[in-house]
């Protein structure tokens, strides 16, 4: 603003600044408009604020360095957002140059390696061609001498005249020319022996051709010409007889690996390719039909392996009768839990093991040893549930020898000792009944013998040949005849194995150990498991890494029939895997992941092949089923009888219901492994299964069924049974029309014109054709039509139109026969 002098002097306006703008039309026209111009808004710092040096050191009282509308905490959260990321910054650039010096130091440690390995085959090729210019040297003297001899009788004078001093250009052509050849290798090994060293980097060309340039050949060329050498000297060129090899194709193959199981050069096969049109470098992979082609053109023998073929490192191994010797039997102890299995295994223990090995022995693994006092051993499975023995036997893994029955003499027979009859039974071993609580008043040893009739197991007081102890746990009674009958068993099955060839066992149990990571409890059943073995066990591979015995002692190695807990695994087996011991563990590998594949594929493809829907459904697709297999588990033995008894007339001539096993009590692990083995559901009435159970269905695909009315159970399993039976089909004829008239309908075909005479002609039904009361077609209405429209069906005594679907040989006065067909499920009365 200026004041009355026209001088201008500083001020504030009091609000925005107007102006006008001058704005031009088309046909001459103008026009202005005032605009306002709003001047910026600038804070004041509020009194006591610090001036701020830098984003990251700004305070929070100064607004001026602070957006509009942030308050103190926001800003303070800002800052510490900012100075989080520069920390992070920070050390994202030091793990970068940590990462980069190890990569450095890697590449370095590579380039001294690849150096050391260049200088040592420098070193060996060095060596081999000396040694070939020497024996090069030694065979051309070795001929010089020979014609000097043969050249001696016919020439006295040329031989003698050296010798009077003549001079050396009267000595042999041979020598001459051994002399003018010296001079040349002289300089070659000068330059060898003194230069070459402080030349700088000596690579492997300048070491093989002296420092004189050009390319040498390889060690195997320089062996051929050798060869070639040799057999004429020998006296001709003879070709070196054709070695046929038989060369292991899988179903894809690198070049190169193909060319170094034929023993050919990789250049040939390539080459051999390129006729074929294939332009491929030795990196790249072929099918297995392209490398046969190969493999017969260089004159070897293809032996076709499959994926399946990487197991074949697992060999049989043929055992030699020499190198068996006597290994201790593996005994498992079943029974009902009440009926002193616990009891008697102490009672073993401390009566068998000598003070020294008493304390200290453990049964959490689930195994462990025993020596009897005439220095004996016997090993002995803790199963309880009997968990781990139905899987073995599911897989085919037989590792007990022997079992031993427990059974109260005052309790008798008890469901369980059934179902332990039944799996000593499945698993095809030899039994000793041990009758247990003989010091009992209301003992009655004689009731189970009698009672065991009944489940097919004839003691030997009965005339049988099941061997039977009366023992007391408490008293110890019986103990050394029940010891006896053991040894007396197993040396009726004479259980020898070798001990020195590679190591064979079976998992009992395993476990995911904090602190070990995968355990294995072990039973090793051939051969000798040592610290630092490679292995493979059902779907996992590993090293023994450390060995435990039934001790808790650290063993360096395990021979047969010694539980040990093993250590190393990269994951937890399951109960039953075999343990093979391989020579690698690129041979480990391959085979777990194989084997993983399959079981891969063995899930994806059966999923849960064990509900009463699916078994309907199998049924249909496979007529040879004629038993429903099915486990029952009760809550008292009455009720399990009546449903047993209940479910074994259930069926016909062409069906049937099998209970391969029933009891009393919880459903349990074994339970779910024995339905698993045999494809059978569970039926669970008014008991429930335990977690680990619930668990062990849910992963192997076993269904569980609950049930508290017998009726509906029955009524269940007789639907399932009734599914095992094929539909009926039967045919219901709905009506009958006698063609009229032909007509050809652009488009469609031949049209017949119809009158339906009996019932109803429909669009979705069957038809056929019939001429002279002879079934000539047999096929579906492609069009019914009834005038002009299309239309679902026609009654009796009208017109229509009817056209056959892929058939036009039609003619007046056929008839026509509409039928539908219905499936009639046939049930089990």
């Amino acid at each position: 603003m200026s004041d009355s002098d026209g001088k201008k002097t500083l001020g504030l306006h009091g609000g925005p600044r107007s102006g006008n703008v001058k704005q031009s039309f088309s046909h001459g026209r103008t026009k202005n408009v005032v605009v306002e111009t709003k001047r910026k808004r600038v804070v004041v710092p509020k009194p006591g604020g610090t001036k701020s040096t830098g984003l990251g050191s700004a305070k929070i009282g100064v607004p001026s360095r602070r957006p509009a509308g942030i308050t103190d905490a926001e800003m303070e959260r800002r800052l510490k957002a900012l100075q989080a990321a520069k920390a992070r910054e920070a050390g994202e650039a030091l793990q970068r140059e940590e990462d980069e010096r190890k990569r450095a130091e890697d590449r370095e440690r590579r380039r001294a390696e690849a150096e050391a390995k260049e200088r040592e085959q420098r070193e060996a090729e060095e060596r081999a061609r000396e040694k070939a210019e020497e024996e090069e040297r030694k065979r051309r003297e070795a001929e010089d001498a020979a014609k000097q001899a043969a050249a001696a009788p016919t020439e006295p004078t040329a031989a003698a005249e050296p010798s009077r001093g003549k001079p050396a250009a009267t000595q042999t052509p041979r020598k001459v020319e051994r002399e003018r050849e010296q001079p040349a290798r002289t300089p070659r090994n000068k330059t060898r022996d003194d230069g070459g060293r402080r030349a700088g980097k000596l690579t492997l060309n300048q070491a093989l051709t002296g420092g004189e340039g050009g390319r040498q050949r390889s060690m195997a060329a320089m062996k051929r010409k050798q060869e070639r050498a040799r057999q004429k000297a020998m006296g001709g060129n003879v070709e070196r007889e054709k070695v046929v090899r038989g060369v292991q194709l899988p179903e894809t193959i690198v070049v190169s690996e193909l060319a170094n199981r034929m023993a050919e050069r990789v250049s040939d096969v390539v080459k051999s390719l390129m006729n074929m049109g294939m332009m491929v470098t030795q990196n790249q992979t072929i099918d297995a039909d392209t490398a046969e082609l190969i493999i017969e053109e260089f004159g070897h023998r293809v032996v076709r392996v499959s994926d399946a073929d990487v197991e074949s490192v697992i060999k049989e191994v043929e055992e030699n009768p020499d190198d068996l010797k006597s290994r201790p039997p593996v005994i498992t102890i079943m029974g009902h839990v009440d009926h002193g299995k616990t009891s008697l295994l102490d009672a073993i223990r401390d009566t068998s093991v000598t003070s020294g090995e008493a304390g200290g022995i453990t049964q959490h693994i689930g195994a462990y040893q025993v020596q009897t006092k005439d220095g004996a051993k016997l090993t002995f499975l803790d199963t309880p549930g009997h968990a781990a023995f139905t899987s073995m036997r599911s897989r085919g893994a037989q590792v007990t020898d022997i079992v031993i029955l427990v059974v109260a003499a005052d309790d008798s027979v008890m469901p369980q000792t059934i179902e332990a009859i039944n799996h000593a039974k499945a698993a095809g071993v030899p039994m000793i009944v041990a009758i247990n609580k003989v010091d009992k008043p209301a003992a009655d040893p004689d009731k189970v013998r009698a009672q065991l009739l009944q489940y097919e197991v004839l003691v030997e007081k009965m005339s049988g040949e099941v061997q039977d102890v009366e023992v007391s746990a408490k008293t110890g009674q019986g103990l050394d005849e029940l010891l006896e009958a053991i040894a007396l068993q197993a040396e009726i099955l004479e259980l020898k194995v070798n001990p020195d060839r590679a190591a064979q066992g079976a998992v009992i149990e395993a476990k995911l150990d904090v602190g070990r990571g995968p355990v294995a409890t072990v039973l090793i059943q051939h051969g000798t498991l040592r610290q630092g073995d490679i292995f493979v066990v059902g779907e996992q591979w590993g090293k023994v890494r450390a060995m435990e015995n039934d001790k808790g002692e650290r063993v360096k190695e395990a021979g047969p029939s010694v539980p040990v807990e093993v250590l190393g695994l990269n994951g937890t087996p399951e109960a039953g895997d075999v343990l093979n011991v391989v020579d690698t563990e690129a041979q480990a590998r391959e085979i777990a992941e194989y084997r993983q594949e399959k079981a891969k594929e063995k899930r994806a493809v059966a999923g849960a092949a064990t509900t009463l829907e699916q078994l309907m459904q199998k049924a249909k697709d496979d007529q040879n089923v004629a038993e429903l297999p099915i486990l029952v588990k009760a809550d008292v033995q009455g009720s399990a009888e009546a449903i047993v008894q209940a479910l074994e007339k259930v069926g016909n001539d062409e069906v049937r219901v099998r209970v391969l096993h029933s009891g009393v009590g919880a459903i349990t692990e074994s339970d779910i492994g024995l339905a698993e083995a045999s494809g059978a559901p569970v039926i669970g009435f008014n008991v429930r299964a335990n977690a680990p159970a619930r668990n062990s269905a849910n992963q192997k695909g076993v269904e569980i069924r609950y049930y508290s009315v017998i009726y509906d159970l029955v009524d269940d399993v007789k639907a399932a049974a009734s599914g095992l039976l094929s539909a009926e089909v039967r045919e219901k004829f709905i009506g009958y029309a006698e063609i009229k008239e032909v007509f050809k309908v652009t488009g469609v075909g031949k049209v017949a014109g119809c009158l339906v005479t009996e019932g109803i002609a429909r669009r979705s039904a069957g038809v056929r054709l019939l001429r002279d009361n002879v079934v000539i077609h047999e096929g579906t209405l492609k069009t019914l039509k009834r005038f002009k429209d299309e239309v679902a069906e026609v009654q009796s005594g009208q017109e229509c139109g009817m056209a056959f679907e892929s058939y036009d040989d039609i003619r007046p006065a056929d008839v026509i026969e509409i039928f539908e067909r219905e499936e009639v499920t046939r049930t089990l009365e």
